[in-house]
C-alpha cells in the first residue's frame, strides 16, 4: 500500500454494532461478549484531531499492537481474542476497508492509570526535571543531560482523564487511587514489558526511549489492554540519531508536529488541512517503523 491509498476517518458506516466510545484514533464497539476496536487513520497533534487522515496509519498501529501483544504474551496476559475481520461476518459491511484495522478483545474493567515507563530523560520528563530536579516526585541526580539514559527505567504514572490531559502523579498518589498492592504490580509489570521491548528494539537499531501502557481487570486479574509499543504510545529513536542535549527526531508523527510548529497556526484553533507532502511523509514514517520492528514488508 502507498501514501495515495484510501484513508479511513471513521468505521461507523461499516460496523453494525453499537459505538461505545470514539477516541482521537480508536473506536470501540460493543459485540456483546467482546469489544471491537477499530483503528482509524485519524491523526492528532497538540490536542487537535487533524485533517486529512493519514493513509495506512491505523493499519500500521493495529498490526504493530497485534505483533507486540503476541511477542509479550508469555510475560503478560493481554486482551486480544482475534484480529480477523472475516470472523465478524455480516457485522462488517465492507470487510476490505477494515482488514488489518480491527481487534476483537476481552471486556476488561479499565484501571484509570496511564502506566508510563521512561528509560531516558526527555520530553515532558526533561521539562519536569529542569524545574524541580525530579520527575513525578522521583528525585534525580543533579547535572543530568537531556536524552541521557537512566541507570534503571523509572515508572511515572498518570491519572487518566477522558477529557483534557492525563495528570502526572507521584507513585504515592497512584497507591491512594488504586491501592498499594495493585500499584506495585502495575509498576513491576510495566517495567518488565519496557525492558523486554527495549532489548528487542536495540537489536534492530532502534532506541525505545519511553512508552505507556493501559491495564484492566478481569475477575481480579491484571490484563494488558488498548495498544502497545506503537508510535502513538511510545517514543522511538533511530540509534544513529541519538545524542545528548538536542531534540531527537522521533520515528512517528514528527513531520506533522514540525510542520505545525513552523507554520503560522495560531495554536488556539484547529489547524488548516495538512499539505499532501506532510501526510505522505507521515505515512512513510509509520510504515518504516513497522518494517523495522517486525521485519515484514506487508501489512
Amino acid at each position: 500500500m502507498t501514501a495515495i491509498s484510501q484513508s479511513l476517518s471513521t468505521a461507523e458506516p461499516y460496523v453494525k454494532a453499537p459505538l461505545l466510545y470514539k477516541g482521537k484514533v480508536r473506536e470501540l464497539y460493543d459485540l456483546g461478549e467482546h469489544f471491537l476496536i477499530v483503528v482509524t487513520d485519524r491523526i492528532s497533534a497538540f490536542d487537535y484531531v487533524l485533517d486529512p487522515a493519514v493513509p495506512e496509519k491505523g493499519n500500521v498501529l493495529n498490526r504493530l499492537s497485534a505483533f507486540w501483544f503476541e511477542q509479550t504474551a508469555s510475560i503478560q496476559t493481554n486482551h486480544v481474542v482475534h484480529t480477523d475481520v472475516d470472523k465478524l461476518g455480516e457485522l462488517i459491511t465492507e470487510p476490505e476497508l477494515l482488514r488489518n484495522r480491527i481487534m476483537v478483545t476481552l471486556k476488561a474493567e479499565r484501571i484509570d492509570i496511564e502506566c508510563v515507563v521512561r528509560g531516558y530523560i526527555t520530553g515532558g520528563g526533561w521539562r519536569q526535571y529542569q524545574q524541580t530536579s525530579a520527575i513525578n516526585g522521583i528525585e534525580l541526580p543533579a547535572g543530568m543531560r537531556k536524552n541521557e539514559r537512566f541507570p534503571q527505567p523509572i515508572f511515572t504514572p498518570a491519572a487518566k482523564n477522558d477529557v483534557g490531559h492525563d495528570e502526572d502523579i507521584p507513585f504515592e498518589r497512584m497507591q491512594e487511587l488504586v491501592g498499594a498492592e495493585l500499584s506495585e504490580e502495575l509498576r513491576d509489570r510495566s517495567i518488565k514489558l519496557y525492558e523486554f521491548a527495549h532489548a528487542y528494539c536495540a537489536e534492530r537499531g532502534i532506541i525505545l526511549a519511553d512508552c505507556k501502557f493501559e491495564f484492566g481487570l478481569i475477575d481480579g486479574k491484571v490484563i494488558l489492554i488498548d495498544e502497545i509499543f506503537t508510535p502513538d504510545s511510545s517514543r522511538f529513536w533511530a540509534e544513529g540519531n541519538y545524542a545528548y542535549d538536542i531534540e531527537i527526531d522521533s520515528m512517528d508523527k514528527e513531520p506533522v508536529r514540525t510542520y505545525l510548529l513552523g507554520s503560522d497556526w495560531d495554536k488556539n484553533s484547529k489547524p488548516d488541512p495538512l499539505p499532501e507532502a506532510v501526510v505522505a511523509e507521515t505515512t512513510k514514517r509509520y510504515q518504516d517503523i513497522y518494517r523495522r520492528l517486525t521485519g515484514s514488508e506487508s501489512y
